[in-house]
């Protein structure tokens, strides 16, 4: 159908290109997996910690939750969709829990 439509239009493949390039860029998800990463790793550690972490660990979970929902919003994927509603329903028993700690 996308043929048909486009038969008669001349296509400028250099244009494509960077149109393709540009989609590419803004569907790739690997800054947020970087940074949800090391907000695990930070979270980790303060439960390590002998201090009072619970302000510091609700934080954390407040960006892992920004990291998921943009992983959502840029997702094109059916099984990533999936992956962000269990990773968004795990993160709120999290803050609940992290709700209780000082």
């Amino acid at each position: 159908r996308i043929q048909e439509l486009l038969q008669h239009i001349p296509i400028d493949e250099n244009r494509l290109a960077m149109e393709i390039a540009i989609f590419a860029d803004k569907s790739s998800i690997d800054e947020e997996l970087v940074r949800l990463d090391s907000h695990c790793q930070q979270f980790a550690k303060a439960l390590s910690s002998k201090e009072a972490v619970g302000r510091k660990l609700d934080f954390l979970v407040q960006e892992m939750n920004r990291e998921v929902n943009t992983i959502g919003s840029k997702a094109n994927d059916i099984t990533i969709s999936h992956l962000v509603v269990e990773a968004k329903s795990e993160l709120e028993k999290i803050r609940e829990q992290v709700q209780n700690m000082e």
